[in-house]
């Protein structure tokens, strides 16, 4: 009798002991990988709306969330070791932040699922199958919006009215250029101006550009140049263009804010505050491959009076009244 109670006791405290220690574990914290592109002081905005995505989400970064932060600091030949780094961490997701960082991801994993922070053409970059049913291991946002051609003319247009050619700078090296060129010579068209691409492949080309600009007798130039050319030399492009006193119209804020004249196109760092949904409903159980992408909901124009001054332009006041904000 005596041994079997001793039998009871001894397994009461095994089985005590364990659910006591099974419940003190620690929750596991899921871990995100976060693949850049440029220096992340660069895209200090957009990180920043990420997290407070994340945070809108019940999210926080180093407590109920571990995010492994990578960037290539501008120099794509190192995306694709960043992306093997963080498939060998075995992170939970990966959030990449342009088409190049996605290719490098995509190319390390069919496996982990990757969430685009936006990209410029997810199915012409060979990303998804389709926006609706995206078929693999990647999804999120795009930035793909073909309208953005035909305001961004009309735009200058009545900031200029004396418009009537147009220089179209451009990157012939980045998928989605050439769809981008099309529909901005389709606009041009419409519109009854002249145009001609200068194609512009680093921030060394910056001067011939607007060389050659100048060269074609252009009355404004249109930026289509991708982030990893233009991003970390906004500042120098924006005084090679007051230097040649050419106004131009840019499709990111950022780039008014660096200095150039003023721009309209999609909220980027909207895109980035929404892409925590994606990486919080695949944390949930969500497969990517049935998550559509999501295509811009909110655009803004932002102009640079400062930038107007510099080159001698005076900014209609109908015109001004329609901008999002005004940079003094």
């Amino acid at each position: 009798m005596i041994r079997k109670v001793l039998q009871l006791l001894l397994a009461h405290f095994i089985l005590t002991t364990s659910a006591l220690s099974e419940a003190q574990q620690p929750a596991k914290v899921p871990r995100i990988g976060y693949l850049g592109g440029v220096s992340f002081s660069v895209n200090s905005a957009r990180i920043e709306a990420f997290r407070q995505g994340l945070r809108e989400l019940g999210y926080i970064d180093g407590k109920s969330i571990a995010i492994e932060w990578r960037s290539a600091e501008g120099k794509p030949e190192r995306q694709r070791e960043l992306a093997a780094e963080l498939v060998r961490l075995k992170v939970d997701v990966i959030v990449t932040d342009g088409s190049g960082s996605t290719r490098s991801a995509k190319e390390a994993t069919n496996t982990i699922p990757i969430v685009m922070a936006n990209d410029n053409d997810p199915i012409g970059n060979g990303f998804v199958a389709s926006l609706a049913h995206p078929g693999g291991n990647i999804t999120g946002l795009s930035r793909l919006a073909p309208e953005l051609s035909g305001k961004q003319l009309e735009l200058l247009k009545e900031t200029v009215p004396t418009l009537s050619r147009v220089a179209i700078l451009g990157t012939s090296s980045v998928p989605g250029n050439a769809q981008a060129l099309k529909e901005v010579k389709l606009a041009a068209e419409a519109l009854k101006l002249k145009a001609e691409y200068v194609d512009v492949l680093s921030s060394k080309d910056f001067e011939h550009a607007f060389r050659a600009a100048r060269k074609g007798h252009a009355d404004g130039v249109v930026v289509l140049m991708p982030g990893r050319v233009l991003n970390p030399y906004r500042r120098e492009f924006a005084d090679v263009a007051v230097k040649n006193r050419l106004p131009a119209i840019y499709r990111n804020g950022g780039d008014v804010e660096a200095g150039g004249l003023m721009s309209y196109g999609v909220h980027i760092t909207d895109l980035d505050r929404r892409s925590a949904t994606y990486v919080d409903k695949i944390l949930k159980g969500a497969k990517p491959a049935d998550l559509p992408v999501e295509q811009p909901m909110k655009f803004e124009f932002i102009i640079n009076l400062k930038a107007a001054k510099q080159i001698g332009l005076t900014i209609p006041p109908n015109v001004l009244v329609r901008a999002d904000r005004v940079i003094r």
